[in-house]
């Protein structure tokens, strides 16, 4: 039993092995620029906050770090998910696997396309909302290392949460839901994904509807897609429907 899992594990080991050295490789470079990195991290707060909110700097090098990783990381995307369906690929038949690269492409692209709506949509609506509360009476913001851990968070969320759509083509692709499956599983869907949003977001509703909002959207857009390629059966559905 173990002799065929074996193989696996080494499998997951060689995948792992490139994602991680990968990530590292890229983090090397990113801290080499770390100023104006983090400069640009800072750039949504422009307009927002009076000022630099930044008070202590006795973590920059960590925080300098912190944020070279993922940088790293986000760099590394292509490599990470290639090893991803790579690893996923041998399970595969042989007319899915022609989808592996389009996959790795395609999920890059969402993920990108999280941070990017989480850095220039986000990040400056929430921040305006939580400076307009407390501004005034406290600076919520003590550190800059503080602030880069919930930049990070928010994004590293909206990128994962981003990849909905590509999650549930997959599995339908697979054979695994329809179209149906789904939409049946709406209700439960929103709530998981408002759980999801309090979670990953700052403790204030603007930011969370901003997470939740979008998701539930591409929960829809993932039913419309599903339904392209595993659609129900009409009979199943006329089944149901008298049962």
């Amino acid at each position: 039993m173990f002799d065929g899992i074996k193989p696996h594990l080494a499998e997951l080991r060689k995948r792992l092995g490139i994602a991680v050295a990968s990530i590292i490789v890229f983090a090397f470079i990113a801290f080499g620029f770390n100023q104006p990195i983090i400069e640009f991290v800072k750039a949504p707060l422009v307009g927002v906050v009076d000022g630099d909110p930044f008070i202590g700097g006795i973590g920059i090098f960590f925080t300098a770090l912190k944020i070279s990783i993922f940088t790293g990381f986000l760099v590394a995307l292509p490599v990470v998910f290639a090893q991803i369906w790579l690893f996923i690929a041998p399970g595969l038949y042989d007319n899915e696997k022609k989808y592996i690269l389009p996959f790795a492409a395609i999920s890059t692209f969402m993920f990108l396309l999280g941070t990017a709506f989480a850095y220039w949509v986000v990040i400056p609506l929430g921040f305006q909302f939580l400076w307009m509360f407390a501004g005034s009476l406290v600076n919520f913001l003590q550190t800059l290392d503080e602030y880069v851990s919930i930049f990070t968070k928010i994004l590293f969320g909206f990128g994962v949460a981003f990849e909905l759509p590509v999650v549930l083509f997959f599995l339908g692709m697979l054979g695994l839901i329809t179209d149906k499956n789904l939409k049946d599983f709406f209700g439960y869907a929103v709530l998981i994904i408002f759980i999801f949003a309090a979670l990953l977001t700052p403790p204030d509703v603007i930011t969370q509807l901003l997470m939740a909002g979008p998701l539930v959207l591409l929960y829809g857009i993932s039913i419309l897609i599903v339904r392209m390629v595993n659609p129900a059966k009409v009979e199943d559905e006329d089944d149901e429907e008298t049962a």
